[in-house]
């Protein structure tokens, strides 16, 4: 099962036309186009939610609890909407849902390394700042 943790949101964003929620299952949808997968096998939720509002759903933690009580036991989670891997993914994907999957039944979990862990990588970032910022300095 791969699984794409996005960052969540607060859900009254969306509510209020914040178009994030949208592109979020947009870039799961091309994903899974791009990769020949169906739904269930590239699945998404939301990760970092915090404080009384409710978030954008599905919320990572019960994801990954409703995959390993339905018998899921391989779970690889990419994080399409980080350019480097960070405290926060390192920490709560990397350590914390990788104990959750593993204490709930799962055998395999691993996380898939962002863009930074690689030269090619950087040099794409590297590229991508470059000719956006002439692309955006050169407009009237």
């Amino acid at each position: 099962m791969l699984l794409a943790s996005f960052h969540g949101l607060p859900k009254r964003y969306h509510e209020k036309g914040d178009p994030y929620y949208c592109h979020c299952h947009k870039t799961a949808r091309l994903l899974r186009d791009a990769l020949s997968l169906d739904e269930n096998g590239l699945q998404m939720a939301f990760q970092s939610r915090f404080g009384p509002d409710k978030w954008l759903q599905p919320y990572m933690d019960h994801e990954i609890d409703r995959l390993a009580a339905s018998g899921i036991k391989k779970v690889a989670v990419i994080t399409p909407g980080f350019a480097a891997d960070c405290v926060e993914t390192l920490e709560e994907i990397a350590i914390g849902i990788k104990e959750q999957f593993l204490g709930a039944g799962g055998t395999h979990f691993t996380i898939v390394p962002a863009l930074n862990d690689s030269v090619e990588g950087i040099d794409l970032l590297e590229h991508l700042s470059k000719n956006v910022t002439a692309a955006w300095c050169n407009e009237e």
